[in-house]
């Protein structure tokens, strides 16, 4: 029986593409979560939460998102915030990574279909090492959430106790570096406790932006540390994250100033702490140290900015990331000086990275667009803003929340839950496929040209 199983399984993945596979695994991993969340041991009272609540949760974790319908700290039992933060970690660093460090471990061989799907899973462009990055996207993270969570413990265990501060750091670090956003404080708080703590913002901050960076930027700072050496994916997405945490740190501190309801009362040192840390976890983060209801209307625009545009590719974070982005702005640019190419840091950009990126971008805002529609109809009583809002920050995996999440209708919560699901595959996987398509058509290219048409343009 177990062998007629694997055998189906076997002819079922072999039809199936890298793309549709890496959808059917996380899907999978997200029934399982749900599944275990649904249990009376997983909820604090004892009683089941709801399939509804436990799927929303268990997306949100895998999709690594942080928007919740019930409270994390207080709702859930040990049990279910442990299946929390195992399945943060497996929706961070991708199931097809911890897979294959498993098969790694057991020694077993790795197919070439694996590495495809590795491939695809990390978003890397050749078969060539995929393996080896595989190892070092492992190792790398549980150093990086190791040291910070010894660096929470400085915060959390004079608090909360040696067991329970321990534990604190751990989730709390691994929550960061996987750019989810759940937190255990109670009472949908997140970090507002700590706006003025320069531990926890220096360390949560930290760990998102290296989360956010991607893996193989991170091993090029590591490996070849000098940025004129690094390639050009690593500068394109170290300049733009940094640009975008400037401009944020510079217009949040101006809007935010002399706002009562958020930094209007903080001391300057701690008004400079949290326009930095509110710079720093729109693109995807998901934790606050303001009350993000309370924003005023620039404020909230430029979060919703920054959380479609999101994080780097090939990281734990969400959007349509960094590099997407750049190339659009830098292929706008290009049209607008009447120049032929696209060109950064002396290297043409070419043809089919330019037509991906218009692509991806085209398709998230139909996405978002669509799923804004959805939530009017299924919300109400919602304003406008709060529902775009809502959306955007599913779609780009945020985790941040004007107040809507908690008093979403079912049909709401399911929206909201496809929103998270596509924003954490969506764009990578439609990116992917893309490139798939046109090296096929490159590989069935003949030896003619179809003749050219013109149409005007703007």
């Amino acid at each position: 029986m177990a062998e007629k199983i694997r055998w189906n399984f076997k002819k079922f993945a072999g039809q199936r593409s890298p793309a549709e596979m890496l959808i059917y695994g996380f899907a999978l991993v997200i029934l399982l979560g749900a599944i275990l969340l649904t249990l009376p041991m997983a909820s604090a009272s004892g009683t089941s939460g709801g399939f509804i609540n436990a799927l929303f949760t268990a997306t949100s974790a895998v999709c690594v998102t942080g928007l919740v319908v019930v409270d994390t700290g207080t709702f859930w039992s040990v049990f279910g915030k442990v299946v929390i933060i195992l399945l943060i970690q497996i929706g961070g660093l991708g199931f097809m990574s911890l897979t294959t460090m498993f098969f790694v471990l057991a020694g077993k061989r790795i197919t070439i279909k694996d590495r495809l799907l590795i491939q695809s899973s990390v978003n890397m462009d050749s078969l060539s090492g995929v393996v080896k990055f595989t190892k070092y996207i492992f190792f790398s993270s549980l150093i990086i959430e190791t040291v910070g969570a010894l660096l929470l413990a400085l915060v959390f265990i004079p608090e909360y106790g040696f067991l329970r501060g321990t534990a604190f750091s751990f989730f709390h670090s691994i929550s960061a570096f996987c750019n989810a956003g759940f937190d255990l404080f109670g009472n949908y708080s997140s970090l507002t406790k700590y706006v003025g703590n320069f531990i926890v913002n220096f360390v949560i901050g930290g760990l998102i932006i290296l989360g956010g960076l991607g893996f193989a930027v991170t091993s090029d700072i590591i490996n070849i540390r000098k940025f004129e050496k690094m390639t050009m994916h690593a500068k394109l997405a170290l300049t733009v994250t940094g640009v975008l945490l400037i401009i944020g740190f510079v217009l949040f501190f101006v809007f935010e100033y002399n706002n009562p309801m958020t930094m209007g009362k903080l001391s300057f040192p701690e008004k400079l702490l949290a326009a930095a840390f509110q710079s720093i976890t729109p693109r995807t983060a998901g934790y606050n140290t303001i009350d993000i209801a309370a924003l005023t209307t620039p404020s909230l625009f430029l979060t919703m900015l920054f959380m479609f545009i999101g994080a780097s590719p090939g990281s734990t974070g969400g959007g349509v990331k960094t590099t997407t982005f750049a190339i659009i702005m830098m292929t706008v640019v290009s049209v607008l000086h009447g120049r032929k190419d696209v060109v950064a840091f002396k290297r043409s950009i070419m043809g089919p990275a330019i037509r991906r990126s218009i692509s991806v971008i085209v398709i998230a805002l139909g996405i978002v667009i669509f799923m804004i529609f959805v939530l009017l109809c299924t919300e109400p009583e919602a304003s406008f803003e709060t529902v775009v809002f809502e959306v955007l920050s599913a779609f780009g995996t945020v985790g941040l929340t004007t107040g809507l999440t908690p008093h979403l209708s079912t049909a709401g919560k399911i929206a909201i839950s496809l929103t998270m699901f596509v924003g954490r595959l969506g764009p990578l996987t439609v990116a992917y496929a893309i490139s798939r398509s046109e090296k096929r058509a490159r590989e069935n290219v003949g030896n003619f040209k179809l003749p050219e048409g013109n149409i005007m343009i703007g």
